[in-house]
């Protein structure tokens, strides 16, 4: 069975960002027996959130990083809100459009979930 996961932000919440953050440790603690891959992925103003972060923000990022979970950051809308690539923590990978992440990995098998 396939356990790849998309968990998907595109709201400025950090309360919304902490509950994906969340979902995606759960998700990583219940599955220990199987291999997967879990991408988070931000566009719209939920990109501002990732700019410049706060330590706690930083340190979560790199713990799921090195858990193998990938932080993907749409470029369309880093140029909309005007976020600079350079206020990114090295965690986030920036990809050209969210959206059409979102399509990519479901095409390769992903399961979409939306906190």
């Amino acid at each position: 069975m396939n356990y790849d996961l998309i968990v998907h932000v595109d709201l400025d919440s950090r309360p919304i960002l902490d509950l994906a953050l969340s979902n995606i440790s759960n998700y990583l603690n219940a599955l220990t027996e199987e291999m997967f891959r879990v991408a988070l992925v931000a566009n719209g103003p939920a990109v501002t959130l990732f700019a410049n972060p706060d330590d706690a923000l930083r340190e979560t990022l790199a713990s799921l990083k090195a858990e193998g979970v990938s932080f993907k950051v749409c470029a369309n809308a880093l140029r909309k809100f005007g976020v600079e690539q350079a206020s990114l923590p090295k965690a986030c990978e920036v990809v050209p459009a969210g959206v059409v992440e979102i399509v990519r990995l479901q095409r390769n098998g992903y399961a979409y979930i939306k906190p």
